[in-house]
């Protein structure tokens, strides 16, 4: 690690100097299946050609001109966003965390234009939504927020999958103003909650006028089978933020709003310099029209029903696998004991992996990944995970 680094990350020893589709080569020439996708980000893989043929023809010709002024391809990818989340309209931010936080900041916005002085906004725990002072504030992680109080105020929180927790808040709370909530939680080890949950909430925003926030950040753009993850119970969120995988690498977030939320934000009550850029929407919408045109959210679908049968084959035998769950390609293996250490070694086996919440091996492979290199993943999975628990 170079000395003049911020000691932020712990990384480890590789340094990859290429990829391609669903594979990474380090500086020695040594091939990876790449299992993670930067955390849910390279979902259509590495070295994708469309997407690096915008790319360049966009360097090329215009970069950056700042939104005082129309930005062509940002207008291109906001109308073809609004069209398959059957949304009004599109902030565009950075990241995800910023996508976020515009998000937060709208809900403050509806709340004091009902006039309520305080608004409140439910949030969950063990959820993740980002790490500025708000987003950190809204995640229901104490190892995320220790070290930065005092934290923004106007969260209230519930258990993640308790809609009487919710019910309750409703009947108590004048001041809450809108629901945050992952449709699943990535960070806490994807935490898929029953079928409905969603649709409950919605009814419950419904009922007391609040707006329904969902962050898509790392479930949305096919990760889960389908284009939004709410859409797997045809919800329609007010506000729905997005980034990971919307720029397939090139930094871009979105909090997409509907209904009454498409208003509340006006000129002067939000910005961002580089937000829409040029560059990062033409690469979205570049990512965004191949996922549709190739039926990528479909194959998310079949891959992972495959890699969950053949997870659940291979270590039906380990009493240390305590429970395998998915949603698409959104992948969980829990252990009954802790398993960090199983991310180094599967480096050295030329798979990437995740472990999160101490004992959760987290998978987020390409949504292209073919129906033989998933059965490869799983047995480089598999190998790995019998020799760390035998």
């Amino acid at each position: 690690m170079s000395d003049h680094l911020v000691h932020a990350y712990q990384s480890l020893p590789v340094n990859f100097t290429h990829g391609d589709g669903c594979y990474l080569w380090d500086s020695d020439g040594k091939q990876y299946l790449d299992a993670l996708c930067g955390i849910s980000v390279t979902s259509l893989g590495h070295n994708l050609p469309a997407l690096t043929t915008a790319i360049q023809e966009q360097a090329a010709s215009l970069l950056h001109t700042s939104n005082l002024y129309s930005i062509g391809w940002q207008q291109k990818l906001a109308d073809l966003l609004c069209k398959n989340a059957k949304m009004d309209r599109v902030f565009f931010a950075n990241s995800g965390a910023e996508a976020n936080e515009a998000a937060i900041k709208l809900a403050r916005l509806y709340g004091h234009q009902r006039d309520i002085d305080n608004p409140q906004i439910v949030v969950m725990q063990q959820a993740f939504h980002g790490r500025t002072m708000a987003t950190l504030s809204a995640t229901g992680s104490r190892k995320v927020q220790a070290g930065f109080e005092p934290l923004v105020s106007g969260f209230v929180r519930a258990p993640y999958n308790d809609i009487e927790a919710v019910r309750a808040i409703a009947e108590n709370n004048r001041n809450v103003v809108a629901v945050l909530v992952e449709p699943v939680q990535g960070e806490a080890g994807i935490v898929i909650p029953d079928s409905g949950y969603l649709k409950a909430l919605r009814q419950i925003c419904d009922q007391h006028d609040w707006l329904l926030m969902l962050d898509e950040v790392q479930t949305g753009m096919g990760r889960s089978g389908k284009l939004f993850a709410c859409q797997h119970e045809n919800v329609v969120p007010d506000v729905m933020t997005l980034a990971k995988a919307l720029g397939n690498g090139v930094p871009i977030g979105a909090c997409v709003c509907n209904g009454a939320a498409a208003d509340v934000i006006v000129p002067g009550k939000h910005g961002s310099t580089f937000g829409g850029n040029p560059l990062a929407c033409r690469a979205a919408y570049t990512v965004l029209e191949y996922m549709l045109e190739n039926g990528i959210a479909d194959n998310a679908a079949r891959r992972g029903e495959q890699l969950a049968a053949l997870l659940r084959q291979g270590l039906a035998g380990n009493d240390q696998v305590a429970e395998i769950r998915h949603l698409g390609l959104l992948f969980a293996v829990e252990l009954k004991q802790p398993c960090q250490a199983l991310v180094g070694q599967a480096l050295e086996q030329g798979l990437l992996i995740n472990v999160t919440a101490e004992n959760v091996i987290r998978l987020l492979p390409p949504l292209i990944i073919s129906e033989a290199q998933t059965r490869a993943l799983a047995e480089l999975l598999i190998d790995c995970i019998n020799q760390f628990t035998g």
